[in-house]
């Protein structure tokens, strides 16, 4: 290294120019950087209940739709509501991407006219859109039908849903059953994989730029029928759209925010323009090399990882501002020494502790790779590259650039009227038995937040209130049956099974093998509305779809009389498929010889604790079906969205202890302590206890960001620790112990007071994003980089000098 080093101060425009030829010459790729904002990238890729969903998706064809929640001023009925529903279904349907447009004036009102006969309803299904309607019988049938109420219409009737259904992507499904099956090969063909992978992100690329297209377009219309009405967009494919916007304006906003709020406390702490522009000049080209890196390997940015570029400049900033402090050391130190020379000094002095912390940074980053998730994955490996590129571009830039600047004598205004660093040193000195009560209480609260931590996936919770998403959402969710998806499957035994006696078997077995229609018997009939029932009455559910529905508006259109398996099978075998695919296939799959109920959870609601109503509506099916020979499946996105919170949750034990044990080594290695190694991990872990207490005691639940926090603070803050003993070790071979304290406090204290500041400042950008969990991101990880200087300030030289004296 040290011949890099002279050759940096002796050829500083080559290396310049290297550099700047090389950020550049990568950095042009960062346009191929991809932004996926898709509910993939928040599954757990081995999880058994994502193979189960899939095929349930697949057997009953369920559509992609999204649904508009129309507030009129007037009656829901009125003519003009009427009238402005149809005009924006019509809009609608011109889209080349929509397939149909389902409303209140599409709705079978099959109690409208109660003289007609279930046969006369099935060849003229009657609705809001034909002549000779009942408004009054259409009011009453809308706001009590189960087919319809709190779902198509809200209980006030004062708010309508019109569903827009989307055209199936037959091949992007085709994508997702053929990569499924390749990974399930025991001799797995790579090259089949990634071409597979290649072929299917161009055609996922091109279908992202029609949907969004799709939305934007439906956006129109909207803004067009709005007026002074209310009108709000809700689906899983408009908030995956939204979510691309929102993580491109978090790149744009934390990137420009965080070189604002650095370049400011360069200048607050410096007081000179050359330490404000090296370092923005070393973050710029560190980002744009590891940009055109990233966008060069096809790497794709997520909700989670579009954090990347802030986390990069911060910890680059922290790099660059501990080469400042040490030149302006030595430059006080060696007034007589040229500027190459003092150049040349920062570099060598500072490296091993730079490099290290850098390390120690990364492995805590590359812990999240212990994760079965792929964003999760991702973020830590971009992490790890990006700070890895900035550690050397740092290096290089920094000091070819500082060589080819004029020698001038360093401001230290700010040095001289702050005393913070040494306040903390006669703290740690002189009143190291509070440091120590205060560090066990600190623990003890860490202990107890640890203990009321939880995992939530509240998907309405995750966006600000101001957002489309979350309005959508709520509406949706309180006023229309809920939004989050789930599905109960029952799926039958055989015939024989069914039935005990020989002689009714084999007369069911006979019919079993003719139409289909002949499926329905007494027996599913009474399963369904057993099941139908028992989620009817269940907390936390909103609207409920089976048959068991069709089987209620049956009874009241056949005058209160119970539909039989006979005049089930004329609705299934003379039924419109237009109704039929609304009030019939969607709930049963006869091939398969299945039923399935389709469930809404009310996502908003507080009190909602989606693990425990998961597994306890498992058992509670279980129970109630324990004598029938059925198989019970719970599937949909709000199980598979849970599996990965609790897989995250439950590895989390791991990752902290593989950090620590890592960490442990590296210290060993750089300090040859073991006293030192464990005062150092003593240090660290005392202030993360803080933030867990704060979370558990607050009732701030886990979540996709704020389960990295331990991973990532604990990286990121080993920084100081590093730096300070590395310091004290120097100083400890020529003073004293408390003398050696204290200088350290004096010298690297303040390149630890400014890098920290500079990350808290840093991290508080993102309390700008639209996306909760990044906002409790940033507000956690100040509140724990404020733990973690404190610690290595106050907590960590009171730990050194009580047991560390003896070994000197």
């Amino acid at each position: 290294m040290k011949k890099i080093f002279k050759f940096i101060v002796l050829f500083p425009k080559l290396v310049l120019a290297l550099n700047l030829a090389i950020s550049i010459g990568i950095g042009v790729f960062s346009y191929k950087l991809e932004i996926d904002a898709s509910t993939q990238t928040l599954l757990l890729e081995n999880d058994k209940d994502l193979a189960i969903y899939r095929e349930i998706v697949k057997r009953y064809e369920s559509k992609n739709f999204l649904i508009i929640a129309y507030k009129p001023n007037s009656n829901l009925l009125s003519k003009e509501s009427l009238s402005k529903i149809e005009a924006i279904s019509n809009d609608l349907e011109k889209l080349q991407s929509v397939d149909s447009v389902f409303s209140i004036l599409k709705a079978p009102l099959l109690t409208n006219n109660p003289n007609l006969t279930i046969s006369e309803l099935v060849d003229n299904v009657p609705n809001l859109s034909k002549a000779g309607i009942d408004m009054n019988a259409a009011k009453m049938e809308l706001t009590n039908s189960p087919l319809y109420k709190n779902s198509l219409v809200s209980s006030d009737f004062k708010t309508t849903s019109i569903v827009v259904n989307l055209k199936d992507d037959e091949k992007y499904a085709n994508f997702i059953e053929q990569r499924a099956r390749l990974k399930e090969q025991p001799n797995l063909d790579q090259n089949m994989v990634e071409n597979l992978e290649s072929e299917f992100k161009k055609y996922r690329d091109s279908q992202r730029i029609l949907e969004h297209q799709t939305i934007s377009q439906i956006r129109e219309i909207i803004k067009r029928h709005s007026g002074d009405e209310k009108l709000f967009l809700g689906g899983i494919s408009m908030i995956a759209d939204d979510m691309v916007s929102f993580v491109k304006s978090d790149l744009l906003v934390y990137g420009s925010g965080v070189l604002l709020l650095l370049g400011f406390c360069l200048w607050l702490f410096f007081r000179q323009i050359r330490f404000v522009i090296l370092p923005i000049i070393v973050c710029f080209l560190s980002v744009v090399l590891a940009s055109g890196l990233f966008g060069l390997l096809g790497y794709e940015i997520t909700v989670i990882s579009s954090n990347y570029i802030a986390l990069q400049l911060i910890i680059t900033i922290s790099v660059v501002i501990h080469l400042i402090v040490a030149y302006r050391e030595l430059y006080f130190k060696h007034r007589d020494y040229t500027n190459i020379q003092l150049v040349y000094l920062t570099l060598r002095s500072k490296f091993k502790p730079c490099f290290f912390a850098i390390l120690t940074t990364v492995i805590g980053f590359l812990s999240l790779c212990l994760s079965d998730i792929k964003p999760i994955i991702m973020l830590g490996m971009m992490m790890s590259v990006s700070i890895s590129i900035s550690l050397f571009v740092a290096f290089f830039v920094f000091g070819s650039l500082l060589t080819l600047l004029k020698k001038i004598e360093p401001k230290m205004s700010f040095e001289n009227s702050f005393k913070f660093t040494h306040w903390c040193a006669k703290i740690a000195i002189k009143r190291a038995y509070i440091v120590y009560i205060i560090s066990f209480i600190i623990v003890i609260i860490g202990i107890y937040g640890v203990s009321k931590l939880r995992v939530e996936n509240s998907f309405i919770g995750y966006f600000k209130s101001n957002t489309e998403i979350y309005q959508g959402m709520k509406v949706i969710d309180t006023e229309l049956g809920g939004t989050i998806p789930l599905d109960v499957i029952i799926k039958f035994a055989s015939i024989k099974d069914e039935y005990s006696n020989d002689e009714l078997g084999d007369f069911e077995d006979e019919f079993a093998t003719n139409e289909p229609e002949y499926w329905f018997n007494s027996y599913k009939l009474e399963i369904i509305k057993k099941v139908d029932k028992f989620l009817q009455e269940r907390d936390f559910i909103g609207n409920v779809g089976s048959l068991a529905t069709l089987l209620e508006v049956g009874k009241s259109v056949n005058n209160n009389k119970e539909l039989d398996p006979l005049s089930l099978s004329l609705i299934y075998k003379n039924l419109p498929s237009e109704y039929k695919e609304l009030i019939l296939t969607p709930y049963i799959n006869i091939e398969n010889n299945e039923a399935r109920f389709s469930i809404r959870t009310l996502d908003s609601d507080p009190n909602l604790k989606r693990d425990e109503f998961i597994k306890s509506l498992k058992k509670d099916l279980q129970s109630l079906l324990e004598n029938e020979p059925v198989e019970i499946e719970v599937a949909g996105i709000m199980v598979l969205y849970n599996n990965m919170l609790q897989t995250l949750f439950a590895s989390q034990a791991d990752t902290i202890i593989f950090v620590v044990l890592a960490l442990f080594l590296v210290f060993i290695l750089i300090f040859r302590s073991i006293k030192l190694s464990i005062i150092g991990i003593i240090a660290n872990l005392v202030p993360l206890c803080v933030v867990f207490g704060v979370m558990g005691i607050a009732g701030i639940a886990l979540d996709i960001m704020s389960i990295t926090i331990a991973a990532i603070s604990f990286g990121i803050g080993v920084d100081d620790i590093i730096h300070y003993i590395h310091r004290f070790k120097s100083e400890s071979r020529i003073y004293g112990i408390k003398r050696s304290i204290l200088n350290s406090h004096l010298s690297i204290g303040y390149a630890m007071y400014y890098t920290s500041f500079a990350i808290f400042l840093g991290f508080s950008v993102m309390s700008l994003s639209n996306f909760w969990p990044t906002i409790y991101f940033g507000v956690l990880t100040d509140l724990v980089m404020l733990m973690m200087l404190l610690g290595a300030l106050i907590l960590l030289p009171a730990l050194i000098f009580s047991f560390y004296k003896k070994s000197i």
